[in-house]
């Protein structure tokens, strides 16, 4: 499909690497393990497993759980062995991670071009609340959605219907803006128009079909939108 602006009234935008850097997690995991970029890979990985995994044997939780579990299991994996508080201080980063250069000057042209923006995450609120603050965005975005007011995580097409109506939006009228090559299809398949953000120039995982729009920045999307 070809993307249509014109349909365009209402942008919802992943968090986690979208709108905030998750590698930034290694700058904790450098104080406390001696080889940081194979955990925090690990870490990622098994946290966003766990979601899939979840869904589809009804064993949801918070994501901030999710992610510790996932973050023990990475330790625990390479080796690493330190206390529970040490863990929980990684952990904690997540409520302060860095904002990608692009965000707020991208979401602040979207919001003056009048189209209203909403961040949908798999984040818990307390989450998703300390991450519009850290990054921001505090004024430009209208709400935030979370997978814990379903109990359901992505790419599941639930999550993204009930996104629409949180929204007020007819779900054809919203764009999805997101890193996550599984968030794009999950959207699409909703009835969203799926936006891929590809800051690092990256292969897309083309094993059911294409974004209806590549970007490489937010600015490309106040160009698209145009």
């Amino acid at each position: 499909m070809t993307f249509d602006p014109g349909r365009v009234t209402t942008l919802t935008f992943d968090s986690y690497s979208t709108i905030v850097d998750v590698e930034a997690a290694e700058k904790a995991l450098s104080e406390r393990v001696p080889d940081p970029q194979p955990v925090s890979r690990l870490w990622r990985s098994r946290s966003l497993a766990y979601t899939f995994i979840a869904n589809a044997v009804d064993a949801y939780k918070p994501f901030y759980e999710m992610n510790r579990d996932a973050l023990q299991y990475a330790l625990d994996a390479h080796g690493v062995d330190i206390s529970t508080e040490d863990r929980d201080e990684i952990l904690a980063v997540y409520h302060e991670l860095d904002v990608f250069d692009d965000v707020r000057e991208g979401m602040n042209r979207l919001y003056d071009a009048g189209y209203d923006l909403y961040v949908v995450s798999n984040g818990n609120p307390e989450m998703l609340d300390s991450m519009v603050d850290h990054a921001g965005i505090g004024g430009l975005v209208e709400d935030t959605v979370s997978a814990d007011e379903i109990g359901t995580f992505k790419p599941d097409a639930e999550l993204y219907r009930h996104a629409a109506a949180r929204t007020g939006t007819p779900i054809d009228e919203i764009a999805h803006v997101t890193a996550g090559y599984f968030d794009v299809y999950g959207a699409m398949h909703a009835g969203m128009q799926g936006v891929w953000v590809n800051r690092d120039d990256g292969p897309w995982d083309a094993f059911a079909g294409d974004p209806d729009l590549t970007i490489g920045s937010f600015h490309d999307l106040v160009d698209e939108l145009a």
